[in-house]
């Protein structure tokens, strides 16, 4: 992240176009165009400049970067959606690599009684992959260090850091070639999660606040520490004695030796192993219960609940942190937009600046990309103004709109003269409408899981399956006849609108096509009707496993329903601010898998003396 420091010095000065060396010699600077020579180029220039600030203030980017003509290009094709599309998928297909690479994963088992003889790519072809990713990696940090400039780029330690894991990378992929793919140790594999990080904000950002909780969390880790060896100690002393039979028990099983009690009390502070570890000394006297209900007290619910507390609390003081450096930099993008396009009223450039023309405005905002409800919500408000300048303070209030949930109206319906179609519009889109819909789908789904749970004990080929498909066949007609009446209502925009009409109509298409294709093979339903296995699953059974995903139906209520909604609202936030912790675990999880199978790759002795890799005892 910039510094905010950074982002406070003046505008437009020589760092950003204003009379340094990130703008052409000899060009002024867009507050001083005046008529003449070469003034339309002039005005061009201030034009893409506020289009790129703008395009910064919506992405929350830092307006630290080269501003002249051709850096401006670069910069909007750099965060073009093509280019970070393919920046993505290059670092996707370098983590995949790992999957194909020796030892491939690529098997249907990951039993070794069943799996066959996994497919090794040849010399050559992932090293070929990894060599196109490299290189795409190269170009971005290339592109990145020329756009922030050299002052910039020593200070960024993520920069320096993704130069540095790339020179890396290219030195073993190197060494990988010479060695013809025969080298003991790949440094590169445990480097490539780095590439997902760097490209991450929130992830980045993740990564500061756990290194900024880490001396708070080192202290009540210690007491957990000392928690642990007290009592550790105290439990060998206590469990020492041979001729109550069971303390020895329990010295026997969990506190044998130091090793063993201190992994007993380690996982009872996780209550993986309660109340299993106090039993054998609990059957014998019930006072030892007490040892370890203190030991769960204290550690489980004081010291672990006091370690979350501090995480929460550091997370959540870094959250607002966060959100004022992103309103810092959203304030100072629109800022800068607004200097490089204010003027005074008679069309003049100003050294102050009193307004913006809004048909400058509406000229730069056609030009950013932004998606088309926010870019309308924005003209329309714009227009509003008539043609007086907007001022600082107007101007900064249009860019309010982008924190709106924008609300698209709903197509119109069709327009029916007969007063009996006018009747059945009303009926089929009104809610109960969707009930009946609702209520048909959990009739289906009673009726399939009712039959498996009657036939679970009946052999295959003794089974009936002429009641449920009737039924099937029923409940697939009045799918069909839903949407075709709801089209009627709505009109195929206005169902097509709602993205839970999409989802019924795909699963209804999905259901006909494959009750259609069951009954061309097995015929109509009959008594003692019995549908053939093919392959993997029948038809038959295709059909049933699809209505089951006909209870996501159910998700339609969830808005009517307030304390639901609330619920269901607060759960997919939580999910979307979890992406970066996500990543973080993946990224944990990738290193460590690497790192295990270049150490343990080999080392497991069969009983023959043949040596068998450790992920084929798995």
């Amino acid at each position: 992240m910039a510094d905010p420091q950074e982002e406070s010095k003046p505008l437009l000065s020589r760092v950003r176009g204003g009379s340094g060396r990130d703008r052409p010699e000899g060009a002024p600077a867009c507050r001083s165009v005046q008529v003449g020579p070469g003034t339309t180029a002039r005005r061009d220039l201030c034009l893409d400049q506020a289009v790129v600030f703008i395009e910064d203030a919506i992405q929350y980017r830092s307006i630290n970067h080269r501003m002249d003509a051709s850096s401006l290009w670069l910069y909007r094709w750099y965060y073009s959606s093509l280019c970070q599309w393919i920046l993505s998928f290059t670092i996707f297909l370098i983590l995949f690599l790992a999957f194909i690479e020796t030892p491939s994963s690529l098997t249907s088992t990951a039993d070794v009684r069943y799996r066959p003889v996994p497919w090794e790519p040849p010399c050559g072809l992932t090293e070929g992959l990894e060599a196109l990713c490299l290189l795409v990696f190269a170009a971005d940090v290339s592109v990145k260090s020329y756009l922030v400039g050299w002052a910039q780029f020593r200070k960024n330690p993520w920069l320096l850091a993704y130069l540095v894991v790339l020179v890396v990378s290219l030195m073993d992929w190197i060494v990988s070639l010479s060695l013809v793919c025969h080298e003991p140790l790949r440094v590169r594999r445990p480097l490539r999660p780095f590439f997902l990080m760097q490209n991450s904000s929130m992830m980045k950002k993740t990564l500061k606040c756990i290194r900024r909780s880490l001396p708070e969390m080192a202290s009540v880790g210690l007491l957990l520490a000392i928690h642990l060896c007290l009592f550790t100690m105290f439990g060998m002393l206590l469990f020492t004695s041979e001729k109550d039979a069971g303390q020895d028990k329990e010295r026997l099983t969990y506190f044998r030796n130091l090793p063993e009690a201190l992994t007993s009390l380690l996982v009872l502070l996780t209550t993986a192993n309660n109340p299993d570890v106090m039993i054998p000394a609990y059957s014998k006297n019930r006072a030892y219960a007490i040892f370890f209900v203190a030991f769960t007290l204290i550690g489980s619910l004081f010291l672990m609940n006091l370690l979350t507390a501090i995480i929460y609390n550091q997370f959540r003081g870094y959250l607002m942190k966060s959100l004022q450096t992103s309103l810092l930099r959203r304030r100072l993008g629109t800022r800068a937009a607004y200097k490089v396009l204010s003027v005074t009223a008679a069309g003049e450039a100003h050294p102050e600046g009193v307004g913006v023309k809004p048909q400058d405005f509406l000229h730069v905002l056609q030009k950013v990309q932004l998606d088309s409800d926010h870019k309308q919500a924005i003209m329309e408000k714009v227009r509003s103004h008539g043609g007086d300048l907007l001022s600082a303070d107007e101007f900064q209030e249009l860019f309010d709109e982008f924190d709106k949930r924008v609300i698209k109206e709903p197509p119109p319906r069709p327009e029916y003269r007969s007063p009996f179609l006018r009747s059945a519009q009303f009926v089929f889109s009104h809610r109960y409408f969707n009930y009946l819909g609702n209520f048909m789908a959990l009739g289906n789904l009673v009726t399939i899981c009712a039959f498996l749970v009657l036939d679970a004990d009946v052999p295959p080929e003794d089974r009936d399956d002429f009641v449920l498909g009737i039924l099937n066949f029923v409940f697939i007609l009045y799918y069909l006849l839903e949407l075709l009446l709801k089209v009627l209502a709505l009109g195929l925009r206005g169902y097509l609108a709602h993205p839970s009409n999409v989802f019924d109509g795909l699963l209804t298409v999905v259901l006909l096509v494959l009750e259609i294709s069951t009954l061309a093979v097995y015929r109509f339903p009959h008594p003692g009707w019995k549908p053939e296995m093919l392959g993997l699953l029948s038809l038959w059974d295709m059909t049933r496993l699809v209505n089951m995903l006909l209870v996501f139906r159910f998700l339609r209520i969830i808005p009517s329903m307030k304390l639901m909604a609330v619920v269901a609202s607060t759960i997919m936030d939580l999910i979307k601010n979890m992406r970066a912790f996500g990543g973080i675990l993946v990224v944990v999880y990738y290193v460590f898998a690497i790192v295990g199978i270049s150490l343990f790759r080999g080392v497991v002795v069969a009983p023959g003396n043949s040596r068998i890799p450790p992920w084929d005892l798995y």
